[in-house]
């Protein structure tokens, strides 16, 4: 494991020919995918690039910025009703809807943090609750917004003339994961992403250092619910309908538990921790009634085994074939 001479050498994202090799090979299966795969394995992985931009803006709030949440269902679900209802009722071009979606739950986001620099631990923690079950209510009694329980139903995507299939979606949401994944391995290697894990490690001793606490923790909370907010409005047009009981408590404890799953803290680790939740389902579908139980386990399992997750194990798993057989 040879040493870091320079800075510049420290900012690579990808430091070896293997590891270049081995991007080069999974773009390369994520591009033609949709040309082999059935579709509703495409679809299934349109699911999964929607719930890994959800989950990396999570992991940059929680694990990077120190900052609870359980009320991340609240952004979804305002990032997804915004996109929506630009798309359906303004009819407002499909990516602006996204944009959109975005930008409204990094508002909401900002409102949310503002609370944060007064409260810490499980005081925040309960703050976030009640946001999310707050969006979740008002989005079922709200009727002329919403649709309530009824449900709001969303155009098909379309290009021009050009009617978007599940394949096209597929596109944009791997696209959308892919660029927003770039942005926050970008971000965690600036000033801000630094100044947020000196938060996270330490708030006194980041503010003597000249962190400005109130802009950074509202900062977190915009950018992840922003992420959030786009996850959202990729859902929404997936699905093609949203529906309140989708953004649930149980979706916010969801959501938290694919960045446990993967590895707190960590961009890679949230990917593989919404991957593996989301394809878990699909492959126990016949034992739905066990899900809950399945779910817990594995958090125990994780906690108890490997409290850096399934990219902490990975981390360890190549540092070993590295170090051997010394």
């Amino acid at each position: 494991m040879g040493l870091q001479e320079r800075y510049d050498d420290d900012l690579v994202l990808i430091r070896s020919t293997g590891g270049r090799v081995a991007v080069g090979l999974l773009v390369a299966v994520l591009v033609l995918l949709p040309q082999a795969a059935p579709g509703y394995l495409v679809y299934t992985a349109s699911v999964v690039a929607a719930h890994a931009i959800i989950a990396v803006g999570l992991s940059l709030l929680v694990g990077t910025a120190g900052l609870i949440s359980l009320g991340h269902a609240g952004f979804v679900a305002i990032g997804a009703y915004a996109a929506g209802l630009l798309a359906a009722k303004l009819h407002l071009f499909w990516p602006a809807a996204i944009l959109g979606g975005g930008i409204t739950a990094a508002a909401f986001g900002y409102l949310v943090g503002l609370p944060a620099l007064r409260l810490t631990g499980p005081y925040l923690t309960i703050a976030t609750l009640g946001f999310g079950i707050a969006v979740q209510q008002v989005l079922s009694n709200w009727e002329q917004l919403s649709g309530g329980r009824n449900g709001l139903f969303l155009p098909k995507l379309t290009l021009g003339t050009w009617q978007l299939t599940d394949r096209h979606i597929y596109y944009v949401a791997m696209g959308t994961l892919a660029l927003l994944v770039w942005v926050a391995y970008n971000l965690l290697r600036s000033y801000v992403g630094r100044a947020l894990v000196a938060m996270r490690d330490s708030d006194i001793a980041a503010e003597v250092m000249g962190v400005n606490l109130t802009t950074y923790k509202t900062l977190a909370f915009a950018l992840s619910a922003f992420y959030a907010g786009v996850g959202g409005a990729l859902l929404a047009l997936i699905l093609g309908f949203l529906e309140p009981q989708l953004f649930t408590l149980s979706e916010s404890i969801y959501y938290f538990s694919m960045i446990v799953v993967g590895g707190l803290g960590t961009i890679p680790g949230a990917v593989l921790g919404a991957a593996l939740l989301t394809l878990l389902p699909q492959q126990l579908a016949q034992t739905r009634a066990w899900l809950p139980i399945i779910y817990g386990s594995i958090l125990i399992f994780v906690m108890a085994v490997d409290p850096l997750g399934l990219f902490g194990r990975w981390m360890k798993i190549r540092l070993w074939f590295k170090a051997w057989p010394f």
